[in-house]
């Protein structure tokens, strides 16, 4: 009898936590949750390889091989970092200033002070070319 009389709040209880799992599930399906992604390889300009160099030693610890994110830092072969929204100034400064976490839930990216500004140009092209080889071009940014 105790089971009948508890069935309307059993079963508002079994919504609410099914509804619960959903939004938990929905969370690591987004853009939020993202780490690692799949990133095509071009051949790149000497320039390029040069950056990947420099992005290997300093970058890559927190943003993948291949700048396809990791569990510490996002992947910067995404939309998110195309050159209408996040253009080359962006890293210039992020490597002199550091970032305070906004797109991502990494917490913030501190200044790199021992990346030079040619270095930072070649890191660009090498993002940049990453970028392009993975379907990722210029597109106006607007809010």
């Amino acid at each position: 009898m105790k089971i009948a009389e508890n069935l309307p709040k059993l079963f508002v209880m079994g919504i609410f936590g099914l509804g619960v799992g959903v939004l938990i599930f929905k969370a690591f399906q987004s853009d939020e949750g993202a780490q690692a992604v799949a990133v095509k390889v071009p051949s790149f300009s000497s320039e390029a390889r040069a950056g990947e160099i420099v992005f290997n030693e300093n970058c890559a610890a927190c943003h993948g091989i291949n700048a396809s994110g990791t569990s510490s830092g996002p992947p910067l072969v995404h939309n998110v970092y195309n050159p209408g929204h996040h253009d080359d100034a962006s890293f210039y400064r992020a490597a002199k200033q550091g970032v305070p976490r906004h797109h991502w839930p990494f917490g913030d990216m501190p200044k790199q002070p021992q990346v030079t500004p040619n270095e930072v140009a070649s890191i660009i092209s090498y993002v940049r070319e990453l970028q392009v080889a993975n379907g990722i071009t210029y597109q106006r940014h607007s809010m």
